[in-house]
């Protein structure tokens, strides 16, 4: 294949070379199936890192957000706030629950969840005599949402907060790390995430109680007798030993990865400066961002392109790049359910929705890969901004 036209992924699994050593070891001891000493010690590792009192490694970042709500016993009929600029998996665990979301719109210092939005969502349920039973809020593209203004908001109506940190491990909040400030905190090592085990995930918290029931309802709910016997609901969500192994090795490196994903963000800013109808997703004072996507919007009341025209000018390249995340309240699936907006002006997340893209940031992009994404990207702008001023 022309080394010049070699694809270009948006964020594609990145190994250390040291991943084998663990699944070698896995092999050759038998321990194949889910739990083994690799799970154990990926756990402690992630326990340490994150700097929790424990952790529990599943089968993926969703599973970990169904057991938290499980572990808050949300039910039939109660209600959950969920950020809206998310991925789908952030809200489905609270229809596995025949639970009703209720969606709250971000704000622009983050891209995450508006704590106005999410204060006039509680004033409303407070009025109605209808609390929900938890929040989700999410740490999109690596950025925390402003954890000190919802948590103030959550603790006063004394409601729990589950972190979807599925793509800001790495991430710190005022010195915190990203997913430790809730209740329980949620990772996803999908393939494209900062660190990837192919698929699974991490249930953190500081309640080791909580943990202990989560692993037992992880483990098909087998209770503890000489015999097969199952008194509640359970679930098939552990992590292999195999697949922990992997984690192991990738967890080592995630402060190098965070560097990594950063030096490209920066490239992208710098090389694209004189792009102004671009508007980089920020970094929150006393955060540190850890860049998993490099995301942007497109700020013009005329712009001379669109972020899919962009993006399909990249494929022709063979390079890809996506749309942000269509919000929950908009989804054909969803978007029965009530939302909240920002402001009654505008709607952030439809806003970042209709005007976003996200760059190729992949740790194992060259630099030359790299100077071909925004060669095309500077190409494509110039030749429509001609066309449009031609037009005009």
């Amino acid at each position: 294949m022309d080394s010049n036209n070699k694809r270009i992924y948006l964020s594609s699994p990145h190994m250390t070379g040291n991943e084998q050593k663990y699944i070698d070891q896995s092999f050759e001891t038998n321990w194949i199936a889910p739990l083994g000493p690799n799970v154990d010690r990926f756990e402690e590792d992630l326990s340490q890192y994150a700097g929790t009192m424990g952790a529990l490694a599943v089968s993926s970042g969703t599973a970990a957000i169904h057991l938290a709500l499980r572990l808050l016993n949300v039910q039939a009929g109660d209600l959950v706030f969920c950020s809206s600029l998310t991925f789908v998996a952030s809200a489905c665990p609270i229809l596995y629950q025949q639970a009703e979301p209720v969606f709250i719109d971000s704000e622009f210092d983050t891209w995450n969840m508006s704590p106005k939005a999410l204060k006039k969502a509680f004033m409303d349920a407070e009025k109605e005599g209808n609390l929900p039973k938890a929040v989700i809020v999410v740490h999109l593209y690596g950025q925390n949402a402003k954890m000190d203004e919802i948590m103030d908001i959550c603790n006063f109506y004394q409601v729990p907060v589950i972190e979807d940190a599925a793509e800001s491990l790495g991430s710190t909040y005022k010195g915190r790390k990203s997913g430790t400030i809730g209740k329980f905190g949620v990772y996803s090592f999908n393939g494209n995430k900062i660190i990837s085990t192919s698929g699974g995930g991490m249930l953190i918290s500081d309640d080791k109680e909580a943990l202990i029931k989560g692993k037992f309802l992880a483990t098909q709910a087998r209770d503890n007798k000489p015999f097969y016997q199952h008194s509640e609901l359970g679930y098939n969500y552990r992590m292999s030993n195999i697949l922990a192994g992997i984690g192991v090795a990738q967890l080592a490196v995630i402060e190098e990865r965070v560097k990594q994903k950063q030096a490209i963000f920066q490239r992208y800013v710098r090389e694209l400066c004189d792009v102004k109808e671009f508007v980089f997703m920020p970094e929150y004072q006393g955060t540190r961002h850890n860049r998993w996507l490099t995301t942007l919007f497109i700020d013009s009341n005329r712009p001379s392109f669109t972020p899919l025209e962009l993006i399909q000018e990249l494929e022709k390249e063979n390079i890809e790049a996506r749309l942000v995340w269509k919000p929950m309240h908009l989804q054909p699936l969803l978007n029965e359910y009530r939302y909240y907006p920002h402001s009654n002006q505008i709607c952030v997340g439809n806003y970042l929705f209709e005007r976003g893209l996200c760059l190729p940031s992949g740790t194992n992009m060259t630099e030359e890969e790299q100077t071909r994404v925004i060669q095309t990207i500077l190409s494509f702008v110039s030749r429509r901004k001609s066309r449009y001023f031609i037009a005009t």
